[in-house]
């Protein structure tokens, strides 16, 4: 399929691979710029979304290193998080490859639409809280309930779950964005790589493709996730809703007109 591509189209797809990877490290939902990015290429549903994996596992992988080296994010304190998520993602990525083409042709463009307007026009919890929340017997299953839901989510579809994870957390736990965002970029990490898995396992992955625009994913989230960090939520908002708004309307004018 690569060979099939010009260069301007490289170069467009190279550019819209950065300016996602830069979005998806300040506040999650650079998928939702990617896999329509990937579909307008003609590729089969199955390998936009597996290829997309590829892609978003550099920018993920980047950006959750960095909010961990900056101690935005505890391992320890998120790990049935984690083990949700993993469990998740594996059973939505499985639930894909059972689904026709032709229905996901038609769903993933609605889902990426729904996905943009509900991030834009959620409530944002406005909390100043810069700490963990307290330990509690609920805690777990709030852990475990999130990553499963959001994972396997991921593992369906996956553009906007990181906007999801930022905003559920921020309401779940009171924390505020950055720290919020830090969450988000590990799980996100962990569902896309362990989609990606799963989907090179069924063969659902253009390499070439995905590692082209994995290295510029790749650089987009390094300089987000550093921006995000040093300027914080006052960055963060104004750039993740001016994003969304503009690919919500282009998705509309798309699909219906």
């Amino acid at each position: 399929m690569l060979e099939l591509i010009d260069l301007s189209t490289l170069i467009i797809l190279g550019l819209t691979a950065f300016v996602a990877g830069f979005i998806d490290a300040v506040a999650g939902g650079g998928g939702m710029l990617t896999v329509p990015a990937l579909l307008s290429l003609g590729l089969p549903p199955h390998i936009a979304l597996g290829t997309n994996k590829l892609a978003a596992t550099f920018a993920s992988s980047t950006a959750a290193f960095t909010y961990y080296k900056k101690r935005l994010f505890s391992p320890r304190f998120w790990q049935h998080a984690f083990w949700g998520t993993l469990i998740g993602a594996t059973l939505g990525t499985l639930l894909v490859d059972v689904l026709s083409t032709e229905w996901l042709e038609k769903a993933i463009p609605l889902v990426v639409l729904i996905a943009a307007v509900y991030t834009v026009w959620h409530p944002q919890p406005k909390v100043d809280n810069h700490k963990l929340p307290k330990p509690c017997p609920k805690l777990p299953i709030k852990q475990w309930g999130q990553g499963l839901s959001l994972g396997f989510y991921d593992g369906v579809a996956g553009p906007g779950t990181g906007a999801f994870w930022t905003v559920s957390t921020m309401s779940m736990y009171r924390m505020n964005i950055l720290l919020s965002s830090g969450l988000a970029k590990a799980m996100n990490f962990t569902s896309n790589f362990t989609s990606l898995v799963a989907f090179a396992l069924l063969g659902h992955v253009n390499w070439a493709l995905g590692l082209t625009m994995g290295v510029c994913l790749m650089l987009g989230a390094f300089i987000g996730a550093h921006s995000a960090i040093r300027f914080g939520s006052r960055f963060i908002r104004p750039i993740f809703v001016t994003a969304v708004v503009v690919l919500a309307g282009k998705l509309a004018l798309d699909a219906w007109f």
